[in-house]
């Protein structure tokens, strides 16, 4: 079976240290982050949060699944019913290019229904997700439909076009 990427169910708040176990064991993991800023009652500080909390997609053969589920942290792999649930590789590239653009980013509700775009300008290009208008601006709503979790990037309107 080849490598395939799947969501790992990590303890709360265990999702960088599941990360980095998964890097020194020698897997690609992916740990999608964003800047937040968060207020205490003595004080204002932006944190780094993950976009997903509670997982961690790592790309592994699922035969050998047995070696990250001993890893400390880690509680199950996304199945539907009694099968693995891969998750498309596309899925995964357009998350990290919409992480990488330095745009602000932000998780957002899964959305189902509402207009299919392509960004076919800026650092997003390529990129295809959801078009959503929140307070007069325009996102580019991006989604991990297995995990029913989805993060919205700002971008301009004249910079996406519908997917045929």
């Amino acid at each position: 079976m080849p490598l395939a990427w799947y969501a790992l169910v990590v303890k709360p708040n265990h999702e960088k240290a599941v990360c980095d176990h998964l890097s020194v064991s020698g897997y690609e993991a992916v740990l999608p982050l964003y800047r937040s800023r968060h207020r205490w009652s003595d004080r204002v500080k932006e944190v780094t949060l993950p976009l997903f909390p509670g997982y961690v997609f790592c790309r592994f053969s699922y035969r050998s699944r047995m070696r990250i589920l001993r890893l400390p942290g880690v509680r199950s792999v996304v199945s539907a019913g009694q099968e693995p649930a891969p998750i498309p590789a596309q899925q995964i590239e357009a998350i990290q290019t919409v992480v990488d653009s330095g745009l602000p980013v932000k998780p957002w509700p899964f959305l189902k229904v509402g207009q299919r775009v392509v960004v076919t300008a800026g650092p997003l290009r390529g990129v295809e997700g959801i078009l959503a208008e929140v307070r007069k601006t325009w996102h580019v709503i991006v989604s991990v439909e297995l995990l029913q979790r989805s993060v919205a990037a700002e971008v301009d309107l004249e910079s996406v076009s519908p997917v045929a």
